[in-house]
């Protein structure tokens, strides 16, 4: 069932009449199945006795502004495989080297009507509101990434996970509805099109088309598409869950899912997560449960409704006052930004969650907090501290640029966070400290594990330059 609620208009246009297919403008919601934006728009297109095109531009500014090799590499290996799934629908992709919104106003003039998932970030909404202006024909929203949507689960920006539970969960059994696939009554794969298709078949080269700054290599470690996310999750259930809720955090196990990327480029649903749970017996359920809706969607709601998400700004005055009242404090150690991005600091804990970032794509969810925890305390000012730690986040983290980055980040500077008691540097800002690592996780283990991977990256590239 598609709900009401996930339908929205996007201007007031008439149906074109002349029209030859519906549009499917898939840029955050990249997957062939329970995918709310599809379905709807498969619906129209049958209703109308038409074919489906699903279009996404693929372009150097298609991602986040500091998207680097390895995020469209992670982004190409899913829509390559999308493809395929959407051809077994009867349905054509077009994958075309254009800006978004651009490549969506051209194949407007055909279309009947244009169908669009929901973006969150200033860019994507920008996006959507200059392409509803300029085509001729409807443009329709559905929202499809989160269970609840974003204005349904609060009308205003939450201050803290507490505020924002009591919300959703009164609303949350409105949404967790399974979403039927539909038939493909009028396949679209032999239409002639205004656009010509990149070949997805060559990942290589499709980098080579656009550009991408390789600043942040593809990560061997991490692969993306539908089906490997649905087989992280199902290991996940099977080996992990159990022992999520006592050791989830420890960076020296690997107890923790890997949906972030995934969730990030819309290659998984988080409905379909929580129906691969619902069955689930686990005492590490209600823990990942709370992780997938509250905090997840909780970050949803920050950057719809803050306007300075990704400012230093967006961090709520009481924090943004202590951290400022004590910028004078003495710090016993003060990095250069190149010694942070290098993991060359007297920390070996943050060193390795840093080199962890560099080679993998990822840093263990509990080691991110404390690696930018370390930032503000390294750093000459809270706010130089705030965009240093969300370029190296957007730059080599593989859900970069995603809310929950951003609100993870705005976080540690005191985000949906209270006063803890004050001391140097972070005033009452939450502080981490490394004896408090060591004496809660096997942390040596957690640096020997970092230690090997990157031995393997280095390995294999130099195994490819001979």
């Amino acid at each position: 069932m598609i709900q009401d609620e996930r339908i929205k208009s996007l201007n007031n246009k008439e149906l074109n009449q002349e029209g030859l297919y519906v549009l499917y403008w898939m840029e955050s919601s990249q997957r062939a199945e329970y995918n709310h934006a599809l379905e709807y728009a498969l619906d129209r297109a049958n209703s109308l006795g038409l074919p489906l095109i699903v279009y996404i531009g693929i372009h150097k500014n298609s991602l986040h502004e500091e998207a680097q090799e390895r995020h469209f590499v992670f982004m190409l290996q899913g829509l390559k495989e999308l493809e395929k799934a959407l051809q077994k629908r009867g349905l054509k992709l077009l994958a075309v080297d254009i800006s978004p919104e651009k490549g969506a106003i051209i194949l407007s003039k055909e279309a009947a009507l244009v169908v669009v998932d929901r973006g969150y970030s200033t860019k994507q909404r920008q996006w959507r509101e200059e392409s509803s202006s300029e085509m001729a024909c409807p443009l329709i929203q559905i929202e499809t990434d989160v269970i609840v949507p974003v204005e349904e689960a609060s009308f205003k920006e939450e201050y803290s996970a507490a505020t924002f539970r009591r919300r959703v969960t009164k609303r949350l059994y409105e949404f967790i509805l399974p979403l039927k696939e539909r038939s493909t009554l009028y396949p679209s794969m032999d239409i002639k099109l205004p656009i010509d298709s990149l070949s997805l078949e060559n990942i290589s080269e499709v980098l080579n088309k656009l550009s991408i700054s390789n600043k942040a290599k593809a990560s061997i470690y991490y692969t993306g598409g539908t089906k490997r996310a649905k087989k992280l999750l199902k290991e996940f259930i099977a080996k992990s869950l159990d022992s999520y809720e006592e050791r989830g955090n420890d960076p020296s196990e690997n107890f923790t899912s890997l949906m972030g990327a995934y969730l990030r480029f819309g290659q998984i649903s988080p409905l379909y997560i929580y129906f691969a749970l619902d069955k689930v017996s686990s005492p590490g359920k209600l823990r990942f449960l709370d992780e997938l809706i509250i905090r997840r969607e909780l970050a949803f709601n920050f950057v719809y409704y803050n306007e300075n998400y990704d400012s230093y700004k967006s961090i709520p005055l009481w924090a943004r006052d202590t951290l400022e009242s004590h910028k004078e404090d003495y710090r016993p150690y003060i990095y250069s930004k190149e010694d942070i991005e290098k993991g060359s600091t007297h920390d070996i804990y943050f060193n390795a969650s840093e080199r962890e970032l560099i080679f993998t794509g990822r840093t263990q969810g509990y080691m991110r907090m404390y690696w930018c925890k370390k930032i503000i305390e390294w750093s000459l000012s809270p706010e130089e501290a705030f965009y240093f730690a969300l370029y190296l986040n957007n730059t080599y983290s593989l859900d970069g640029g995603a809310p929950a980055s951003y609100a993870g980040i705005a976080w540690c500077f005191g985000k949906h966070d209270r006063a803890w008691k004050g001391r140097e540097v972070f005033g009452t800002v939450r502080y981490m400290s490394f004896q408090g690592l060591k004496r809660k996780f096997l942390m040596d283990s957690y640096v020997k594990k970092v230690d090997s991977m990157v031995e393997t990256v280095e390995t294999r590239g130099k195994i490819k330059k001979k």
